[in-house]
């Protein structure tokens, strides 16, 4: 990821993470997608009502989709709101969508939406990530390790 397209995804109004996927997985490659969304789907995300627990992307006849992914109702919306729950398909170019196809058949890999988020000009976007399935003591280990920064910055703010 480019430092300027970090600082934009810091400045964007909305970020939704999935912070259960950096407990379970280490991910090992980076993708920004598009995602098709309908017109009250766009504006619930841009009020922050949506989640990414449990969500996760497969590949279907050369398209990634994702699956999962909780975008609440638009509250003005009217009968023809959108569904909570559905599909939705992320906009990637062919040879993403080949190199996440040919990784994620090995064993032990997946894809996971990492983070949700609006960009420069208005338009939502997903950080999704070829991920490998931690064990239990790999999270142990992720624990300890953020346990052991907390005690550090503890440390240096009383000095």
């Amino acid at each position: 990821m480019r430092k300027e397209d970090e600082l934009l995804r810091k400045k964007s109004p909305v970020n939704i993470r999935n912070k259960k996927a950096s407990f379970e997985f280490f991910f090992i490659d980076t993708f920004t997608a598009g995602i098709v969304l309908t017109g009250t789907e766009i504006k619930s995300i841009r009020m922050g009502k949506a989640s990414l627990v449990d969500a996760f992307c497969y590949i279907h006849n050369g398209e990634v989709w994702v699956k999962g992914m909780n975008v609440s109702p638009y509250f003005y919306g009217s009968y023809n709101n959108h569904e909570s729950k559905r599909d939705r398909k992320l906009l990637l170019t062919k040879r993403e969508i080949y190199k996440l196809q040919e990784a994620s058949k090995q064993p032990g890999y997946t894809i996971v939406p990492i983070l949700v988020f609006i960009d420069d000009k208005g338009r939502a976007k997903v950080d999704i990530a070829l991920a490998r399935g931690k064990k239990e003591y790999d999270k142990r280990q992720t624990l300890k390790e953020k346990e052991d920064r907390r005690e550090m910055d503890r440390a240096v703010k009383h000095f």
